[in-house]
């Protein structure tokens, strides 16, 4: 049995004791001084971490605005350089940096210094093909231990990072990778994904054909080693060098806000959004998630002595982004790449427990539709090998149902019953909520707090987060809109392309008037400090602090973790002959199964059949993601409109949720009114079935 470690957030609380005099009646206390002396805080975590600087900063945070906010001025930082201050102590307590396996059995293990030896050569060949500081590398790999060492060496030299998963299709991909025009592209030839080999080298090809700024393509063999692409050049090739050069590699010192990725988060309406986060954000942010509220430790230091971290995801979920960021606490990364559920025809929600317990993870994390599929198949994880290394159950991408987690919890009981020995606390679960727009989370987990099904346990440290009502005023034990009134380091730089800067603004900070609620600590500040970020869930905060979240508020498709703007799968819909319109809504709400229906408008003289759904689903699948497809699919006369032409998503899913039709929508702003009274009908039968 792992044995009981001080928690992490514990030992930052006594080192403020004994290194800045703070103490804390209780969390609350500890939360907001964190969230009202935002330079006392924020100063902290650097510290504690001990980030270093070839120059020191003028300020913690110089500007307080949203957008806009300026943190640490002066300082110089590199994400790699974080990562690489471990390779020597963590080598030689015999720790490896990267344990991986995949649905063909095929386990690597990468030790430290090998992770550096690795990132150098790929460094040093990204450099030797031209790419500069601000250049972008793009990324078509799986969740393999290359995207991991491709990423550190594309940020070591300045170079911004951009990756997509491979099961995305070829028009998703380009509707991404060409906003950001990349000078390098990284492939992989082939996955293998549900039992099925499936090659990519047609997709690569297109992207390179399609991406005109590409000028250099590497191509990882991770299917077949015989697979080549014309005029690249092969990844083992470039592993493959050895020398002086290589040794003496030193990753850049780069200021504080330099550009380290791009990630996307799709709208309603347009291309999905590339969001730029910076090297001292994502580091600062990173270790405060990891290091304090996930309670994920150094892998060598005597109170996490093999931690072994492992969290469940595609490279198109920034999940990934979070695993990866293991390595910046010293921390062995333990990476599944393959289908968690087994086969379509041979389904099998053991495989990442086995797995977990072949590799001693003590640390486990995934979507939250992956512990309800668990709990669906009948699964007993006490038949899947040793997992009594475990100590904590992680989860994120959608609320998790009471239901589930009190079935892990039973699971595990039964689990620790079987080792014998002292009695053992409950598994800890560590919910969280966040989000890719700012690659951190509003809401999470605290060892020390009491732990109720269903929610989370508290807000984060230096997240002022709260829920308002619709006079934009913070409410306790009812739901409002989740909105968070101080910046945070991690938030975007910007989103790339968007000039003057009004697609950010309009994204998350155009629903309330500047300087509301913008005071540190409560109140009004000038309009000059800009508006709160409103993050388009509903949440409710409890009295006692633990926090619900109950979906979306917005229209935006969160299907099982990963968001799709719907203009995505209208895209691909309505590309089919048949289809003249479309609509689709997310139902996800806590405690209610996902549910995703999709309405189509057809062409006269055309039937929603067996054989067009089935080209719907082929269509979804082929241009974005099998998860995307819709669960349900029905004819309908029209799709309801504004004035102004726009889809009326919000209002569809807000009656499908339950609320009446004059609450959610006004007929005198709609160009079509007469079509509402269809869905209004499916919404009393929907209501009846349930």
């Amino acid at each position: 049995m792992t044995a009981p470690f001080v928690p992490q957030i514990r030992l930052y609380q006594d080192w403020l004791r004994t290194q800045r005099g703070l103490v804390f009646d209780d969390y609350d206390a500890l939360w907001r001084w964190s969230v009202t002396d935002l330079d006392a805080f924020w100063q902290s975590v650097w510290d504690y971490f001990e980030i270093a600087s070839p120059t020191p900063h003028h300020a913690v945070l110089a500007t307080n605005r949203m957008p806009g906010a300026q943190w640490f001025p002066g300082a110089q930082v590199n994400y790699l350089r974080q990562v690489l201050r471990h390779v020597e102590p963590a080598h030689a307590a015999g720790m490896p940096a990267i344990v991986a396996c995949n649905e063909r059995g095929q386990r690597r293990e990468l030790g430290w210094p090998e992770l550096r030896r690795q990132v150098a050569a790929l460094a040093l060949h990204l450099r030797a093909q031209g790419v500069q500081p601000g250049d972008r590398v793009a990324a078509y790999l799986p969740n393999i231990p290359e995207a991991m060492v491709a990423f550190l060496a594309t940020v070591g030299i300045g170079a911004v990072w951009s990756i997509c998963a491979p099961d995305m299709g070829t028009h998703a991909v380009l509707d991404r990778f060409r906003q950001i025009e990349p000078t390098v592209l990284i492939g992989v030839d082939g996955v293998t994904y549900g039992g099925r080999d499936m090659d990519r080298c047609a997709v690569l090809q297109e992207l390179r054909t399609q991406l005109p700024s590409v000028r250099h393509v590497l191509l990882v063999n991770d299917l077949d080693a015989t697979k080549t692409i014309a005029d690249s050049a092969l990844f083992t090739d470039v592993m493959a060098r050895n020398d002086a050069e290589v040794a003496a590699f030193e990753p850049l010192w780069l200021p504080f806000d330099h550009p380290l990725w791009i990630v996307y988060s799709s709208g309603t309406t347009g291309l999905p959004k590339p969001i730029v986060h910076g090297h001292g954000g994502m580091i600062l942010v990173s270790l405060q998630l990891k290091g304090l509220h996930n309670d994920v430790g150094c892998s060598y230091h005597p109170n996490s002595w093999g931690e072994c971290y492992h969290w469940y995801s595609s490279t198109g979920w920034v999940m990934w982004n979070a695993q990866t960021a293991g390595l910046l606490g010293g921390t062995t990364c333990v990476i599944y790449d393959g289908n968690p559920g087994g086969s379509k025809e041979r389904p099998d929600w053991g495989t990442l427990w086995r797995f977990a317990a072949e590799t001693g993870v003590t640390y486990f994390g995934a979507g939250a539709a992956f512990y309800a599929n668990c709990m669906k198949a009948g699964l007993a994880l006490a038949e899947c090998g040793n997992l009594t290394r475990i100590r904590a159950l992680g989860t994120t991408g959608s609320p998790l149902a009471p239901e589930v987690q009190q079935w892990g919890t039973e699971q595990f009981r039964a689990i620790r019953a079987m080792a014998g020995g002292e009695p053992q606390p409950d598994i800890w679960w560590n919910n969280i909520s966040g989000g890719t727009d700012f690659c951190g989370a509003f809401i999470g987990g605290h060892r020390e707090l009491p732990l109720v099904p269903g929610e989370m346990q508290c807000r984060m440290l230096g997240a002022a987060v709260q829920a308002w009502d619709e006079q934009g005023q913070p409410v306790v034990d009812a739901v409002g809109e989740l909105v968070c009134t101080q910046p945070i380091p991690s938030m975007p730089l910007y989103l790339w392309g968007d000039a003057d800067g009004s697609r950010y603004l309009s994204s998350y900070f155009d629903m309330y008037p500047p300087g509301h609620g913008r005071q540190p600590g409560g109140g009004d500040g000038p309009p000059a400090m800009g508006a709160v970020w409103r993050h388009g869930d509903w949440l409710r905060i409890g009295a006692h602090g633990g926090c619900t979240i109950y979906g979306r508020s917005d229209a935006t498709i969160n299907r099982h973790g990963l968001r799709m703007g719907t203009s995505e799968i209208y895209s691909a819909v309505e590309a089919l002959p048949e289809v003249l319109d479309s609509l689709v809504v997310d139902l996800e709400y806590l405690g209610r199964e996902s549910y995703m229906p999709l309405f189509v408008v057809l062409r006269e003289g055309c039937t929603l059949d067996d054989a067009l759904r089935a080209r719907i689903h082929a269509a979804i699948r082929t241009a974005l993601s099998p998860r995307f497809v819709p669960d349900a699919i029905f004819a309908v006369a029209e799709v309801p409109r504004t004035l102004s032409g726009k889809k009326q998503e919000l209002p569809i899913k807000k009656l499908l949720l339950g609320q009446p039709i004059e609450k959610v929508v006004n007929r005198d702003a709609m160009a079509n009114p007469g079509c509402l009274d269809w869905y209004v009908a499916f919404a009393a039968q929907r209501a009846q079935a349930a």
